[in-house]
């Protein structure tokens, strides 16, 4: 159907080690669990509340699964956008179970890593992997892992430089 969009967009943390393992033809794919916290003041009590959603992750994508192979572990917070998708499959006693996972595969994905080696929230040491898309922090054409070189956000500048040039051109 045209008109329609799939796209997931999370930060959060991640629960335990990512688990890798292969496809048959040597690819790594990784899971992994991804933890995002909602907290809200109570209006009756006054009571801080919190709740946290837990999210299945499923990396395909090949140059994102080696990045998460490498560097992402228990507690690292990471930026990620993919798809949903939910599967069917049966337990041991027949019984149709569905999960619902949020996949980053092929080109319109990306992960974006917040923190250095699993804890912090540093903004110098971010990286981030794209799968293949322009734009973003360190996607330079879907092949490429940026750390303080080419990775993170830009900071004080403008696209392009047309906020800058419109300066000039303020008649007040």
């Amino acid at each position: 159907m045209a008109g329609s969009v799939n796209k997931v967009i999370l930060i959060g943390n991640v629960g335990a080690d990512p688990e890798i393992r292969r496809s048959q033809d040597g690819k790594p794919i990784a899971n992994l669990r991804i933890a995002t916290s909602d907290s809200w003041r109570d209006r009756n009590s006054g009571e801080r509340k919190e709740k946290t959603e837990w999210h299945t992750v499923v990396v395909f994508n090949e140059g994102i699964a080696k990045i998460v192979e490498q560097y992402v572990k228990k507690g690292s917070k990471l930026y990620l956008e993919g798809a949903l998708q939910t599967r069917k499959w049966q337990d041991r006693d027949g019984n149709d179970r569905y999960s619902t996972e949020v996949i980053l595969t092929g080109f319109n994905c990306s992960l974006q890593m917040l923190s250095a080696n699993g804890g912090g929230d540093r903004e110098d040491d971010r990286g981030g992997y794209g799968g293949g898309r322009s734009g973003g922090s360190s996607q330079g054409g879907g092949s490429g892992y940026g750390g303080n070189a080419g990775g993170g956000s830009q900071r004080g500048g403008s696209a392009g430089g047309f906020a800058d040039d419109m300066d000039d051109d303020i008649p007040f």
